[in-house]
């Protein structure tokens, strides 16, 4: 899985809201995402207003 939640993120939900396959979790009040459910589509990044999603 190529993306990683960095600290630039303000859990605002917007990824969450638009991810395809429910890959983002929040956990412990911050978000990340499930290797085991994404699918490399790139949605997250393009909706993720603080730009806080990068490809690793």
């Amino acid at each position: 899985m190529p993306y990683k939640i960095t600290d630039k993120c303000e859990a605002c939900g917007s990824c969450m809201d638009e991810c395809p396959n429910e890959a983002i979790e929040e956990v412990d009040g911050k978000y990340r995402i499930n290797p085991d459910k994404c699918e490399d589509c790139g949605t997250c990044i393009d909706v993720c207003p603080n730009e806080a999603i990068t490809e690793e």
